[in-house]
Parts: structure tokens; sequence; C-alpha cells
């Protein structure tokens, strides 16, 4: 597993007195969202990104995003990325099992609070405390209860840039797949769309924002619908 290493903003008495945090990283905006938020308080040291990977197509589960372009992210954050391998398909035993070992990791390099990019699904945050529970890590959730509609706007304002990665094809067609998160894309989506996706109805990847060093020169150059999955096949773009 990755070294998390000491914090690169703040002196070694300061990281010691701060909650050595990592970020439950998806390739998301809500994610994104989530640690733009705990780098701005005192309390919390962000020391890295932990992504789980679907370790047979080497893609981030249901974004479908190359391990490339989330290493791509890591980079731009400035932060280690630690990756938790899980089959596909995944059992939840299996996924609470690699889960588990990766805390384990966690724990040994201090590591005591993990972030979740959640928003208002009460079921999900109870599974998420449910099993950190005497792990010795305790979950946070720093975007959690914020209007959903204020929020996607914010982020558009902040600078963060996206784009939709995969769609629910049960309830957005084909063509959302690939365009930028914009605010043409939340005019366009339906009445009953959640303007985050907080219910799968959408995901994303962030490639330019408040929390990079550098925007990520990504480009989408393909679409296909597997499995109800509408996916657009994003991949950095070479400079000219």
């Amino acid at each position: 597993m990755t070294d998390l290493g000491h914090g690169a903003d703040g002196g070694e008495q300061l990281s010691s007195l701060r909650r050595k945090t990592v970020i439950a990283w998806s390739s998301g905006k809500d994610s994104a969202w989530a640690l733009h938020l705990l780098r701005q308080e005192e309390a919390f040291e962000v020391v890295g990104l932990l992504s789980t990977i679907d370790a047979t197509r080497q893609r981030v589960p249901m974004h479908g995003i190359s391990e490339q372009l989330l290493d791509a992210q890591a980079i731009a954050a400035g932060l280690p990325l630690l990756k938790v391998p899980i089959p596909f398909p995944c059992p939840n035993e299996e996924y609470e099992a690699a889960m588990l070992r990766a805390i384990e990791a966690l724990l040994e390099q201090g590591v005591t609070h993990i972030a979740f990019g959640d928003l208002f699904l009460e079921e999900i945050r109870a599974y998420r405390e449910k099993n950190m529970a005497g792990t010795g890590i305790e979950p946070v959730f720093p975007v959690w209860g914020l209007d959903t509609g204020v929020l996607a706007e914010e982020m558009i304002d902040s600078g963060l840039r996206a784009r939709v990665s995969a769609v629910d094809a049960s309830v957005l067609s084909d063509d959302f797949a690939g365009r930028l998160f914009d605010r043409q894309f939340l005019e366009d989506l339906p009445g009953t769309t959640n303007p985050c996706g907080e219910h799968g109805e959408f995901h994303t990847y962030v490639f330019a924002g408040p929390i990079y060093d550098h925007k990520i020169p990504v480009r989408s150059t393909a679409v296909e619908t597997s499995d109800g999955l509408t996916t657009a096949r994003l991949e950095l773009q070479e400079p000219r």
C-alpha cells in the first residue's frame, strides 16, 4: 500500500494534532467536493485518496474510469492514491473483506478518519457507519445534507469541471454520457432527476477545479451501453 507520509500543508507538530483522513474517492464531483471542504477545515489533514478498482477491467466500478485517469487525478490533487482491487461482479462479503484489509493498512499509517461524499441517502450512510464501527477509523460526511440544487451550482461556480462518465440508461438517454457537467446539463436533466445524481442517475469524472493544481486534459471518444449503464469512454488527450 502507498505510504501516506506527512501532510504537505503543515508542520509536524500541527500535523500530529489534526485528524489524519483519507477520502473515499470515486473520481466524481461529490468526493471531490468532500476533499475541497475538508481542506478548509483546520481539524482535518487529508493524506490520501482511497479507491476501489474492478480488478478484471482495471476501472472504477459504476463510473467506468480507467486507472490511468484515476492516477491523473491523484497527481493533480497532490495526494497518494490507495487502490483496493475487487472482483467483478463483487458480492458484498468480498467487498467488505477487501475494505477491511485496506482499513487495517490505513490504521498502521495512523489514519483516524475516512470521508465519504454521500449527500442524503440514509441507508447508504447507515451501511458505511455499520461497516466502520469498531475498526478504529471513523467515517465523516462533509457534504451530507447540503441542498443538491444549490450544491450543483456552487460546484460549477467554484471552477469545478467534470464530464459525465456514465448514466443510468433507464433514466437518461445516451446523449447525456460524455457531456460536461455544467448549467446546460442541469437545465436539460428531466425534472425527476437529482441535480447531483445521488440516486445513481449519472456519474462524473472531475478534471479541473479548486482541488487540483492543474487541469487534466480529458476527452470523450465513444459511448456504449451495457447492463443498463451507458458509459462514455474517457481518455487523456495527448498534447499536440
